[in-house]
């Protein structure tokens, strides 16, 4: 009886192992790294997203310029590198 009930609990243990991983890789899918440069091939800066959708935009010697968020509206707001909000953008122009 021990050896059924022991075996049982490690195909649970498994398959928790499993979906926690599973959930996990499609977190990460969702993280984006952009690179951008200009006609001659020089990196001008990057953009990188996060798995809440918020972006982080950074000048060619990694500083942060500007960061955006979206809501669960779909509203982003923009920010520059000090925080402080610089714009907000409703889509479909907010109606």
């Amino acid at each position: 009886m021990k050896t059924l009930a022991r075996r049982s609990i490690d195909w649970i243990t498994i398959i928790a192992l499993v979906l926690m991983l599973m959930v996990l890789t499609a977190m990460a899918a969702l993280a984006q790294q952009r690179t951008f440069y200009d006609n001659a091939g020089r990196n001008v800066g990057s953009a990188s997203t996060d798995s809440n959708g918020s972006t982080t935009l950074r000048d060619n010697m990694g500083r942060t310029t500007g960061r955006t968020a979206t809501d669960s509206q779909g509203n982003t707001t923009f920010y520059d590198a000090s925080g402080r909000v610089t714009g907000r953008a409703a889509p479909n122009g907010g109606r």
